[in-house]
């Protein structure tokens, strides 16, 4: 079984929202998951929720994330950062 990290929408007509989760490739895109991941809301471009050692749990044991999984991935990195230089230079 091949598993992929990828994004499940749950949103309302005109109003997306994902969650991102584990889930065997062969599911549909809003098929029964695995495991919930997170979530994000693209109007905003807020992360609600990011289990970040979940995800790496999931790549260690051999899951793919799609692109766009990986894109949102490396921009909580870069929040991350972020946030953690704010407190330093003030």
């Amino acid at each position: 079984m091949a598993v992929k990290i990828r994004l499940s929408r749950i949103g309302k007509k005109n109003a997306p929202f994902y969650r991102i989760v584990a889930i065997d490739e062969r599911k549909k895109r809003d098929g029964a998951s695995l495991e919930i991941l997170g979530t994000y809301n693209p109007r905003s471009g807020e992360f609600v929720q990011f289990h970040e050692e979940r995800i790496q749990h999931w790549i260690g044991l051999g899951a793919q994330e799609t692109d766009a999984v990986k894109k949102l991935h490396k921009a909580f990195k870069r929040n991350q950062a972020e946030v953690a230089k704010a407190p330093a230079a003030a």
